[in-house]
């Protein structure tokens, strides 16, 4: 007798698939042990082959003479697991009855170079122990389809692999992986030479979290674009569960719409549709100066604001009237992290601006009753909505971080206000600026991605040589923020403050000058605005942009 080289039926019993044809054109029945000398002549052409496994070449040696051939068991239906007698007999599996009948044990062959080396033991209980060895075996089923082909199925069990192959018809070869979702990397790298023989690997692990990670992992050690994942309907484990419950259909059905894998972070834009159309509008709050407005359409929810400038120029005072804006105009949470000044200073700001009155000097509070300063205190902080990082000298950069999620996550602040980004610099230990920066604004960014809060962050500039420096009206831009070009990068919205505090005009030297240097929203930049500092009130107030010509002049 030769070896053998597919399965086909038997005229002999009418089994689907028994008949081992061999290299000599010899055919032997397994099922019910017929020997045909000529099958490959006088039995073949009675027959078509329904199945793919039948139309490929086989290539198993199972009746060599070794002990593994002559393990105990027999050839049964597993109604146990409601798999039937031919899949069984296709794929090998025998099964061990006790004295009442029932099925005790399975026995799933392996093979190394098309011979029988161990059988995996299925107990009752379903442990799992080894008859012979499964180091260096193949997959369960591989010595069905050695030849490759244009699709493969690769599940989590023995049962699975005999189960997807009633489903599908017993159309598609099927194989397992050997020891579960824990091994599956080990085991699909043993046999990636026979699994890239497939135009297409469909992945169909558990319905469950280490079967969907598994098979992440396994998808990206097949060539790119020959993996597809199948998603389970949420009411089914796995391919045996649907086999169990009659549910061929629903099977075929999530076969055929696997997804290709693709990587984390590549999407295909024709799965998003429903993302698009339904995804949350993001919040979005006027600023309190018209000709900010105009060019950035309100500060939003999910986005990171960078406010820049000079010493001096008002960078505070500009972020405290958005504070107070953020909590008078809204009925959102506020969380503010001002890193420079005490807790108390900033109760003084929003209460001054409340007050329309510099309340944060000492003599002017004194001017007004306690009746007047509680109705103020009341209105701005007595529901619950303003959070405070309370620690100014003892910053530790991750305390920090942690602070920041918490007054989002914890405290629902849709606004964080971070005033500045340079003491979270001098926070950590690390030598290099520009590295920490980096580092610094991604963890904001990320924080920003993660929650969907709107974030303000307060940056210095870097000091320049020539005669018109921040401080005496030159105009910022991009390349002047302080350290790091992913300050910008990672910024959506980057407004830089201008100023001449040395003018001769009062007018002048008082005048904040706007400026957006980047939009990710609008890509609008420009001039924006300007805003005069009354010192009396301590308030900014938006001048007509029509009385300022913006010459541009170069730092």
């Amino acid at each position: 007798m030769g070896f053998a080289k597919y399965h086909l039926p038997c005229p002999e019993c009418g089994g689907s698939d028994p008949v081992s044809v061999n290299d000599d054109g010899s055919g032997y029945c397994f099922s019910c042990t017929k020997f045909f000398k000529n099958y490959e002549s006088s039995c073949r052409s009675s027959f078509t082959p329904e199945n793919d496994f039948c139309k490929q070449p086989v290539d198993i040696k199972p009746y060599r003479n070794n002990a593994m051939n002559n393990a105990e068991g027999e050839f049964v239906a597993l109604t146990d697991r409601g798999i039937s007698l031919n899949s069984a007999k296709t794929f090998g599996v025998k099964a061990i009855k006790n004295l009442q009948g029932e099925i005790v044990k399975h026995l799933y062959p392996y093979y190394i170079a098309n011979e029988i080396v161990g059988y995996k033991v299925r107990e009752q209980n379903k442990m799992f122990t080894w008859k012979g060895t499964g180091q260096g075996s193949g997959l369960f089923g591989e010595q069905l389809c050695q030849s490759g082909g244009k699709f493969i199925t690769l599940v989590e069990g023995e049962c699975d692999a005999m189960a997807a192959y009633e489903l599908l018809g017993s159309k598609w070869p099927v194989v397992s992986i050997k020891n579960g979702a824990g091994g599956a990397v080990k085991d699909v790298k043993q046999s990636l030479e026979f699994l890239e023989k497939f135009d297409t690997v469909v992945i169909n692990f558990d319905n469950d979290k280490p079967g969907r990670d598994a098979a992440k992992k396994v998808a990206r050690i097949l060539s790119p674009g020959k993996a597809k994942i199948m998603n389970l309907p949420e009411d089914f484990k796995d391919a045996n569960d649907m086999l169990r419950k009659g549910s061929p259909h629903a099977y075929t059905t999530a076969w055929w719409s696997a997804k290709i894998y693709t990587p984390s972070g590549v999407v295909n834009a024709g799965d998003l549709k429903d993302k698009y159309f339904n995804r949350e509008k993001k919040e979005s709050v006027p600023y309190p100066w018209e000709g900010l407005n105009q060019k950035l359409y309100g500060l939003r929810s999910g986005e990171l604001v960078t406010l820049t400038g000079g010493t001096g120029l008002g960078k505070s005072s500009i972020t405290r009237e958005l504070e107070h804006w953020l909590i008078t105009q809204t009925q959102d949470n506020v969380g503010i992290v001002a890193l420079e000044e005490h807790d108390m200073r900033t109760l003084d700001c929003l209460m001054s601006i409340e007050a329309n009155d510099r309340l944060y000097i000492d003599h002017v509070r004194e001017n007004y009753d306690q009746k007047y300063l509680d109705e103020i205190y009341n209105k701005i902080y007595s529901d619950g909505r303003v959070w405070i990082h309370a620690h100014f000298g003892s910053n530790d950069i991750d305390e920090i971080f942690s602070k920041i999620r918490f007054m989002i996550i914890g405290c629902d602040c849709k606004w964080v206000v971070v005033d500045h980004l340079h003491m979270l610099v001098s926070a950590t230990t690390e030598g290099d600026e520009r590295r920490t920066i980096d580092s610094i604004m991604t963890k904001l960014r990320s924080i920003v991605e993660e929650t969907g809060a709107g974030m303000i962050l307060v940056s210095h500039l870097r000091r320049v040589e020539g005669n018109r420096g921040h401080e005496n009206g030159g105009t910022v831009g991009l390349n002047h923020l302080r350290g790091s070009q992913s300050i910008a990068q990672l910024s959506d919205c980057v407004i830089a403050l201008e100023r001449n505090q040395q003018s001769d005009d009062p007018i002048d030297s008082q005048t904040t000058h706007m400026r957006i240097l980047k939009s990710r929203y609008t890509g609008d930049v420009g001039m924006a605005t300007h805003l005069l500092y009354d010192q009396d009130t301590g308030r900014l107030k938006e001048l007509d942009a029509a009385d300022f010509e913006d010459d541009g002049a170069e730092l």
